[in-house]
């Protein structure tokens, strides 16, 4: 891993970014959801008012794998740190390059003096649950994910 480094994603990395999303939701039986586009991801991570960062782990490979995250509010809390997704191409897993990507992630939280950080992960990708287990990451069963579609809020508005 000597020419491996972790970097903050830039404009010109979002294909790659997308490519990485679109894998990952193959990789959980859901390719026909992906709806996001590049020019979405630009205006939305790098037009005047950015609502997301991501992370990107380059090899002599070139990206192979990405972190993702915004911010969020807890009433309770305060600032958070919210990890949408960690994708590393799967020819590449198992390499530390999540760790590598994770750790960053953490880092960032800290230095943008988050209260701490949030994530989702299936109940069935056992070894990202057993890659987080290793951090001492709670895991909240009480709470319920709950969410809308546009289409669906047009359609209750209307």
């Amino acid at each position: 891993m000597s020419t491996t480094k972790v970097r903050q994603g830039i404009k010109s990395d979002l294909p790659k970014a997308l490519e990485l999303i679109r894998e990952l939701a193959s990789f959980e039986n859901a390719a026909d959801q992906v709806s996001n586009t590049l020019e979405r991801m630009e205006k939305e991570g790098f037009g005047d008012n950015p609502i997301y960062g991501f992370f990107v782990i380059e090899t002599e490979k070139g990206i192979v794998g990405l972190s993702l995250y915004y911010y969020r509010y807890s009433t309770w809390k305060g600032k958070r740190l919210y990890l949408e997704d960690i994708i590393v191409t799967q020819n590449e897993r198992g390499k530390g390059y999540g760790k590598l990507l994770f750790d960053r992630t953490m880092e960032f939280s800290l230095e943008q003096n988050c209260s701490g950080m949030m994530w989702q992960v299936l109940d069935w990708n056992q070894p990202a649950i057993d890659f987080y287990r290793k951090y001492g990451a709670a895991f909240d069963e009480e709470w319920i994910n709950c969410n809308l579609e546009e289409r669906q809020i047009r359609s209750m508005l209307a």
